[in-house]
């Protein structure tokens, strides 16, 4: 097995002779110790000084933290060493092919089949020929409250980065 494989797949791997968590652990740590402290997603961004979806993108494995951050997070939650280096290394973005089963991540899926290629259509028309950047990406997520029944606002908020020619 690589060593990027066992990294995944394994509680522990071995990278240039040392062991660190992989993300998956690393994750199990992380939510068990915000449920023993009983404590919500925008309370821990709150005090660590970032916004709740990007804090639970990295604490689910998919960014990484700069160090002070990690330090942030680890003090505020109580959790190891191994957790902290865990946040502070690169992530492999990857996901399953598979169409996803939770009723949640699927109606997301579904918005991007229906509406993805307009919304490719509506950028390119506004901005030219390019794409949203997801690394130079921010998202929020509220709740709006509405007598029919309450409403999930999500905001993306990316650059546009154009192609070029050359």
């Amino acid at each position: 097995m690589s060593t990027a494989a066992a990294y995944i797949n394994e509680p522990t791997a071995s990278v240039l002779g040392g062991t660190i968590m992989n993300k998956v652990a690393m994750t199990e740590a992380i939510i068990a110790a915000k449920l023993s402290k009983e404590m919500s997603w925008e309370e821990i961004a709150d005090k660590i000084g970032v916004g709740p979806v990007w804090l639970v993108s990295a604490c689910l494995g998919k960014n990484s933290m700069k160090k002070d951050l990690a330090d942030k997070l680890c003090d505020v939650l109580g959790l190891s060493a191994d957790v902290n280096t865990a946040l502070q290394t690169f992530p492999h973005k990857e996901w399953d092919n598979t169409i996803p089963q939770d009723p949640l991540v699927y109606r997301l899926y579904e918005i991007v089949g229906v509406y993805g290629d307009t919304i490719k259509e509506i950028i390119h028309e506004k901005f030219g020929d390019g794409i949203m950047s997801a690394i130079d990406f921010s998202m929020d997520i509220e709740k709006e409250e509405n007598p029919a029944g309450d409403r999930v606002v999500v905001t993306m908020n990316g650059k546009f980065l154009p192609y070029k020619s050359w």
